[in-house]
């Protein structure tokens, strides 16, 4: 059973000050209208996530907002700028995007205010700002998740024509492409098929083709 008031205190902007407002503005609420009495506006969650990412680091913005997405029920897999849950809003490339946590599972759906196309570019801008995470198209969305990838053993790819790029072959098959330069990178990725991964490490662009 959740407990409404600490669940206030922790995520909902509330202080130990509050407690006594707190107990008797739920007391009388069901339980759908205490969740949303006590869920913190886009404002609040914005500005937490903010300082969170610029004080501690992306790991720790996205921990404290997939907590409370599952805490308070903000899982969903139709996010949209007509905000019936609150979101964390992003801006790529000079345009507005949001992100919101779709499952329990971690993976997060990205999406735009307007109709933008969904770029290489796009998707390496986004690595680079959640470098803990690999950024893919699931059919016409854009998602985002944890993922781990097996790199201890791995053979390099020579291709004379990429001289600032580097290619590995791993051990699952699967195929490490990374450079400082990302239009070399998708000219490279041309010979490979299967599902596209993008990343960002050590100031490095990184593409993971997985075979499907």
């Amino acid at each position: 059973m959740l407990n409404y008031l600490e669940l206030a205190l922790k995520y909902g902007g509330f202080t130990s000050l509050d407690k006594v407002y707190l107990k008797n503005k739920l007391a009388s609420l069901s339980d759908a209208d205490k969740l949303a009495f006590i869920t913190p506006p886009p404002s609040v969650i914005n500005a937490y996530f903010a300082e969170i990412y610029q004080k501690q680091s992306p790991q720790a913005a996205t921990d404290y907002y997939f907590d409370l997405s599952q805490q308070l029920h903000l899982l969903t897999d139709q996010p949209s700028f007509d905000e019936q849950k609150p979101f964390v809003r992003l801006n790529l490339s000079g345009k507005s995007y949001g992100f919101a946590y779709e499952n329990d599972e971690e993976v997060a759906q990205v999406f735009s205010e307007q109709d933008e196309p969904v770029t290489d570019g796009l998707l390496f801008e986004l690595a680079q700002i959640f470098p803990q995470y690999k950024v893919f198209v699931d059919g016409q969305m854009i998602k985002m998740k944890p993922l781990a990838v097996e790199e201890s053993e791995s053979e390099t790819v020579e291709n004379k024509s990429a001289l600032l790029t580097d290619i590995r072959k791993l051990k699952d098959g699967s195929v490490k492409i990374s450079s400082f330069n990302q239009e070399e990178i998708m000219e490279v990725a041309k010979a490979y098929q299967g599902q596209r991964y993008y990343s960002y490490a050590q100031h490095q662009a990184v593409l993971y083709i997985i075979e499907d």
